[in-house]
């Protein structure tokens, strides 16, 4: 159950009105000064290149940078925050470490920028519960750096050294699956600052509960439109006995992913299961230094002990032999899996490498399994007519994948064509009862494509929980809705 803080009004507003009549970029002096005033004044910056920072993610969408970029240091900070904001009409944009890919920082509509990198303590571990609380500014690498001498870890790995508070704003997965769950299920508890709200208090993370309305559910994937997350609790799992990474190449797109669904058919209990088409290997081999065959090619982890892994290598090999793979190779040494796996995570890097100078957009579509070679290789073929750069690259082991296609942001007929591409996918996602988004959320750019997910009753459920949370509309306005 999700722990709820109203917004602090004590002492804050010997001002009424002070930014009334600014237009964006133009905060006040004296609201300026009144951050300060409660973080300190070295933690308060109007300077253009940091608000520019601010403004952007790794997306395509253009910068859009806030008025002002504050860094609090604990979670009563952000609360006096929040309610001098909200008091003032003024936008707040939570802020992590900028990875997203939807626009979730832009600043659409100016305002200030809550950066919550500075709240980076583990507050509380619990091995025998398998759990752990921490603040908004530890990472996933920091987390798992701190566990390492425990025996647990935090497997969720969207690749990005992402905030952990930031993945359960938007729901984030990663290549971790389908044997461990996305960041929705292994998040138990949060503690969200409210700007108008009155204050509630909720469990303290249990496993099971069926007490009431599922609150920690509700701000997971919320990008920042319902309130400011400053602590969660995550559960935790046991590090693996041994551990195998393997490669194999296959002669087509649809043998690659045929394979992928006999292997989850088989029940093998594999942890990771990644795909690549022969595009996105030919600059991973570039761009980290690879050798592997410029072919369609699966990734794959498998955890356990020695002798289970013994097994589900075995099957695994067959069931891929029998879908023509070739070039099977095993990599059982820390190194080897760690040089695999690092440029799996630097595969966005190395497709902007295919085209320097040029922005990425990614798809995020994901289909039931049953689904997923049908939409595969129609996208294959709808990307190679398309004339535009890009590849395939996806966690299919959850029918997750992303189409990263390169693009001129300042080319407009180039930009439209590839905004066009990734709806007319979207939209064969959801014929098939898929979801336009898998685990990057929608931002700014994918709300058609939710209003026609959810339909117009969802739309507007969703509507009426922002206006009690958000009456004013002041959260990370302009996304999701």
């Amino acid at each position: 159950m999700a722990r709820l803080l109203r917004a602090a009004t004590w002492g804050l507003f010997p001002w009424r009105g002070y930014c009334s009549q600014k237009a964006k970029g133009e905060l006040c002096r004296d609201f300026v000064e009144a951050l300060k005033a409660v973080v300190g004044g070295s933690h308060v910056s109007t300077a253009t290149v940091v608000r520019e920072q601010h403004g952007r993610d790794e997306s395509v969408h253009r910068c859009e940078p806030p008025d002002a970029v504050v860094w609090p240091q604990n979670v009563e900070q952000v609360s006096r925050l929040a309610a001098l904001c909200y008091r003032q009409g003024v936008p707040i944009i939570p802020f992590g470490t900028g990875t997203g890919l939807e626009g979730g920082v832009c600043a659409v509509q100016g305002g200030v920028c809550i950066n919550l990198t500075h709240m980076d303590r583990i507050l509380e571990l619990n091995l025998e519960d398998f759990s752990v609380v921490v603040e908004p500014g530890v990472t996933r690498k920091a987390l798992n750096l701190h566990l390492r001498d425990s025996g647990l870890w935090f497997p969720v790995d969207p690749g990005a050294d992402a905030s952990l508070c930031g993945m359960a704003a938007t729901g984030a997965s990663g290549t971790n699956g389908p044997s461990t769950a996305p960041s929705r299920d292994n998040v138990l508890n949060l503690e969200v600052v409210l700007p108008d709200q009155a204050a509630a208090t909720g469990g303290l993370g249990f496993w099971k509960s069926a007490a009431g309305y599922n609150l920690t559910g509700l701000f997971v994937g919320s990008e920042g439109t319902l309130g400011l997350i400053t602590a969660t609790t995550l559960r935790l799992h046991p590090v693996p006995e041994a551990i195998v990474a393997a490669t194999c190449a296959f002669p087509s797109v649809q043998a690659a992913v045929d394979s992928t669904v006999h292997i989850l058919q088989a029940a093998v209990p594999v942890a990771r299961i990644e795909f690549l088409d022969e595009v996105m290997m030919d600059a991973c081999n570039r761009y980290s230094k690879l050798n592997c065959s410029v072919a369609p090619t699966l990734f794959l982890e498998f955890h356990g002990s020695q002798q289970a892994l013994e097994e589900q290598l075995q099957r695994t090999e067959e069931i891929v032999q029998q879908n023509g793979a070739s070039d099977f190779s095993w990599a059982k040494a820390a190194e080897e899996r760690s040089q695999l796996w690092t440029a799996r995570h630097n595969a966005w890097y190395a497709a902007l490498a295919m085209r320097p100078g040029c922005k990425g957009y990614s798809t995020d579509v994901c289909v039931p399994i049953s689904r997923l070679p049908e939409i595969l290789v129609q996208t294959k073929e709808d990307l190679n007519a398309s004339g535009l750069t890009g590849s395939i690259v996806g966690h299919v082991g959850d029918g997750n994948f992303h189409c990263i296609l390169l693009v001129n942001p300042d080319d407009a007929e180039e930009l439209g064509r590839v905004k066009a591409f990734a709806e007319q996918l979207g939209r064969r996602a959801l014929a098939l009862h898929g979801t336009c988004t898998g685990e990057h959320g929608i931002g700014l750019g994918k709300r058609q494509l939710l209003r026609e997910e959810v339909g117009a009753v969802g739309v507007e459920t969703m509507r009426q929980l922002k206006a009690v949370l958000d009456p004013q509309g002041l959260m990370n306005p302009g996304k999701v809705l």
